[in-house]
């Protein structure tokens, strides 16, 4: 196995164990084993359980990127909020809504994106440093880049002139929420969606005054 590859799969591994038990209780010998590989081995390519946690949170950061930079969401950065404005301008309802279900499904069925979600969910509870990186990459940046898109769209008339942080939570709160339900109940999935586009239909006809969804 090339070291790249023994690398990589190292990382997968760990998340694998680390989503299902959390952090804490799993050893080094046991991601060794998962991988195939005697812990000393392991040691080769990374110094310490700590160093495998945190290139997980950089490499799931960097797939996370380059995945939904094909759909035009940019929440790694709420500076890059910018760059998706034309996107979200002048957008129907229909067209608003296909892009949450995007979202939302990779959310929930890419793998990696998954359980890594669980993983921080378990970790949270760990740490007050933990703790502080969940908010920052569950709540504050996917509430800050929509605030900022909203934000323009105020300025543009596109939608009603009210407080864009607000509008944000608003927004962001229920599509977390139901995320969170279909980890924990995934047979919920086909309920969640329905609840999902309600969400979506009835957030965009408030902001756009109750009109219904434009048809240029």
């Amino acid at each position: 196995m090339k070291q790249k590859d023994t690398r990589q799969k190292i990382l997968d591994k760990a998340l694998e164990l680390f989503s299902a038990r959390g952090y804490d209780p799993v050893s080094v010998g046991e991601i060794a084993k998962a991988v195939g590989i005697k812990a000393p081995s392991l040691y080769n390519h990374f110094p310490s359980k700590q160093a495998i946690f945190d290139a997980i949170v950089e490499s799931t950061a960097a797939q996370y990127e380059a995945d939904t930079d094909k759909i035009d969401i940019h929440v790694q950065n709420a500076a890059n909020a910018r760059q998706d404005i034309p996107v979200f301008t002048r957008i129907t309802e229909d067209g608003l809504l296909e892009k949450v279900r995007q979202i939302f499904f990779y959310s929930l069925h890419n793998e990696t994106i998954s359980r890594f979600r669980r993983m921080m969910t378990i970790e949270q509870f760990r740490s007050p440093e933990l703790a502080a990186l969940y908010s920052r990459r569950y709540v504050e940046r996917v509430a800050a880049y929509h605030a900022g898109i909203f934000r323009a769209l105020i300025a543009a008339g596109e939608i009603q002139a009210l407080d864009p942080d607000t509008l944000a939570m608003m927004y962001v709160a229920p599509v977390l929420t139901l995320i969170g339900i279909c980890d924990r109940q995934p047979e919920r999935e086909g309920e969640c969606l329905e609840k999902l586009s309600a969400h979506v239909r009835l957030f965009f006809r408030m902001v756009h005054g109750n009109a219904a969804g434009r048809c240029e």
